[in-house]
């Protein structure tokens, strides 16, 4: 398997296991993606530390469970990025767009200052 998850009440991480995130592994994921949101999961972390290398099909997998989980008034954040994966991103120009963060336990302090700044802003 290109991919294992760890799944909380909060949010699932998910860890990419490949090298590269292309054409062979992004439609995997991209299923992946699709049945966590399914399943009602809002909150991804998307954990690609070992991936050197990401194609436009990858990066297209990256925004549709982006586009999910804004759907769902929850987040998907990137994190453990290589410099090559880094650098696609900053090229196509999306770092606006994604919740980048260096690590595992960053992207989990970044939900839950998430989810304590849309309490506030509903009360």
């Amino acid at each position: 398997m290109n991919f294992s998850q760890e799944k909380t009440e909060h949010y699932t991480i998910v860890k990419v296991h490949a090298e590269k995130l292309d054409s062979t592994i992004a439609p995997d994921l991209k299923s992946e993606l699709l049945l966590l949101n399914k399943d009602g999961v809002s909150n991804i972390i998307l954990d690609l530390t070992p991936t050197r290398y990401c194609d436009s099909s990858g990066l297209s997998c990256v925004l549709v469970g982006n586009r999910l989980c804004k759907n769902d008034n929850g987040s998907l954040i990137l994190t453990g990025l290589q410099p090559a994966v880094r650098k696609l991103i900053t090229i196509s120009q999306l770092e606006p767009v994604l919740q980048i963060v260096p690590t595992i336990s960053e992207a989990i302090d970044y939900l839950f200052m998430e989810s304590i700044e849309k309490d506030l802003n509903n009360e």
